[in-house]
């Protein structure tokens, strides 16, 4: 389907409300693969807990802004997000944001598998390797892509409550372990270096989960209820993720030395009365975080071109299941170093993606502006 007919069938399914698609976000947010990003400002930064509190507020505002506002795009324009990119890129640059999103993507799941993997191998080391965690994971992931886009939206609409009782028990159970404030604080780092180290990622698809509202939603509401259901979770659990870094404790700090955030996350949940039903649970967490990033994988592969919107996207969800659980596998001894490597490399393209997509819609897509509006018939047109 091309032009105007594949975008008026497109608005003919029913689709969630926009109140609804908030709980969406707070599901994959309310996550343990968000915990590792609080941890990285003091593993690898060496940011003090205060520094590092003050610095995911304020840079989450700020990711929380410019991803709220690519979500406006989606009901305005009923299109996916890689394709929207098209208007402010042409059909060949859209096609590089594509890549660069199926790698961010990509480079996301393998890093969730890993961690879901070291949390339910770390139940009992002695009958669950940490591959077949990782696998586990992984399959999980996978099964809501393969059923579609009402799936994802059913499964992510009540995740949340799980994954928020969990964070709340791993506060908790931090906090039984002892909190130590100025533990990080010798350590850290002072003047221009300070600054370096706090000198962030779904804005690339945030559109793909709500190009089905009505095309008359308005762009506030989307914008406000995007900006809150991202900006509340990421802050709350990376700051948890700050806290669990000054535990002092021997036992803790030896468990993320030898598993890494989820070791760490095991041993605070292994002082909790349900232990070891907690970590099973965690998996839903973890699920509900990976289940955007294979969905959308599959998207950014079909926007690369007509011949690939030929192939059911159910198999470009399973060719990603399969590259990013054997990334995981192959790399699940240097959880800490590749997530960290991965989110540098990811903030340089997400930053002019926003600020060129910011541009063309502001200046060139302004009712009144030179371009006056979006032309949808051309979304599929190169030439154009």
């Amino acid at each position: 389907m091309h032009g105007t007919s594949a975008y008026v069938v497109l608005r003919s399914y029913t689709c969630p409300e926009s109140s609804v698609l908030s709980l969406m976000w707070w599901s994959i947010n309310t996550v343990l693969t968000t915990i590792p990003i609080g941890v990285l400002g003091q593993s690898i930064f060496t940011l003090s807990f205060g520094n590092a509190v003050a610095t995911i507020l304020c840079f989450g505002a700020l990711g929380g802004v410019a991803t709220a506002f690519i979500a406006t795009l989606g009901p305005m324009t009923g299109l996916r997000t890689m394709i929207i990119t098209r208007f402010s890129s042409g059909y060949f640059g859209g096609t590089i944001y594509s890549v660069l999103n199926i790698l961010t993507q990509l480079g996301f799941s393998a890093t969730a598998v890993v961690l879901g993997g070291q949390t339910l191998a770390n139940i009992n080391p002695s009958t669950l390797p940490l591959v077949v965690g990782i696998i586990i994971i992984g399959v999980c992931c996978l099964i809501p892509c393969f059923v579609g886009y009402d799936m994802v939206h059913v499964y992510e609409r009540y995740a949340w409550v799980v994954t928020s009782i969990i964070m709340l028990f791993i506060w908790g159970l931090g906090g039984k372990a002892g909190y130590e404030v100025n533990a990080q604080k010798p350590l850290e780092d002072t003047g221009r270096a300070l600054s370096a180290d706090i000198l962030r990622r779904w804005a690339p698809v945030t559109a793909d989960y709500n190009c089905r509202l009505p095309a008359d939603t308005p762009p506030m509401r989307v914008f406000l209820l995007t900006f809150f259901s991202l900006f509340i979770p990421i802050c709350f659990v990376e700051i948890l993720g700050a806290a669990l870094m000054i535990i002092t404790d021997s036992a803790y700090i030896a468990a993320f030395a030898d598993s890494s955030t989820g070791g760490l996350i095991a041993q605070v949940l292994s002082l909790g009365p349900l232990w070891p039903i907690h970590p099973r649970p965690s998996r839903t967490s973890v699920i509900a975080n990976n289940i955007p990033n294979t969905y959308s994988t599959g998207l950014s592969i079909q926007a690369l071109g007509r011949p690939f919107t030929i192939i059911p996207r159910f198999f470009w969800g399973f060719l990603a299941f399969v590259i990013y659980t054997v990334a995981g596998v192959a790399g699940r001894e240097h959880f800490s170093a590749i997530l960290f490597n991965f989110l540098s490399i990811l903030s340089y393209w997400t930053a002019f993606f926003i600020v060129i997509g910011a541009e063309e819609h502001i200046i060139f897509r302004r009712k009144n502006g030179p371009l006056g509006g979006y032309n949808l018939d051309d979304y599929d047109t190169p030439s154009k």
